[in-house]
């Protein structure tokens, strides 16, 4: 059964369908040959390039929305190849037959916790657009005190070399020494945000963790570089925390 060409390519997780639409638009695709338009269909055996490079698509009929709970160890990188050959969180992944795995946003290489992966493209899409605005709550670990003059400027805003950026919530997690963690919530995921923030005020972040994305929490047993998959009903409680 043929379907749209935006809609596959978005479930093959290149991009959302307003993308793939703009790079019709644009005469970045083409499809057996020649330049897609909008109202093109296609099928998994169809030929379909983006920029000229082929897209490759093989899928089962029958296949099923997985989501895998992943615990990144500090380390590794969210790339499937790194030209300095670092390990990558998909060498840990099981292997997943006629798709592929897609990684929900990013965690930076010296960022540890919970990443989200599925094989579901637009699923994952619709969980890192920027309207969706899920937030995403990291345990942070500052070096020296914090004064609450700090906490409250990083909780109004702050500008960034991007932009403005804030913290939703801030809470005080304790700590002894010259280490003091807290944890804070975001609802954007642009790059190094949380770091880029503390480092705004001066601060070194020695560890950052993510504990929580939308409302999935990294598990307590969960060790690092291990996973876990969702059951059915933490899938449709995760969908319908989408809807809502």
């Amino acid at each position: 059964m043929s379907e749209k060409i935006q809609k596959v390519l978005a479930n093959a997780g290149l991009a959302s369908r307003r993308q793939v639409e703009t790079w019709i638009v644009d005469g970045r695709i083409t499809l057996n040959g020649r330049l897609a338009t909008i109202g093109d269909r296609m099928t998994y055996h169809d030929v379909v390039c983006v920029d000229g490079r082929e897209v490759k698509l093989a899928r089962s009929k029958n296949q099923k929305t997985r989501v895998l709970i992943y615990h990144k160890p500090e380390g590794e990188i969210c790339s499937r190849n790194d030209p300095e050959g670092r390990p990558t969180i998909f060498e840990r992944l099981p292997l997943i037959r006629n798709s592929r795995w897609i990684c929900v946003g990013r965690l930076d290489f010296n960022t540890s916790g919970l990443l989200l992966i599925t094989n579901d493209g637009e699923l994952a899409n619709q969980l890192m657009h920027p309207r969706s605005q899920i937030e995403r709550e990291y345990a942070v670990r500052i070096r020296g005190e914090v004064p609450e003059e700090a906490l409250l400027k990083l909780h109004k805003g702050i500008e960034l070399d991007d932009g403005a950026g804030r913290f939703t919530e801030i809470t005080d997690a304790g700590g002894q020494g010259s280490n003091h963690w807290y944890h804070v919530t975001v609802t954007e995921g642009r790059n190094r945000f949380v770091r880029r923030m503390w480092e705004a005020l001066d601060f070194t972040v020695s560890r950052l963790i993510r504990v929580r994305f939308g409302n999935i929490y990294l598990p307590n047993n969960l060790r690092r570089g291990h996973f876990v998959e969702l059951h059915e009903d933490e899938l449709e409680s995760l969908n319908q925390f989408i809807r809502d």
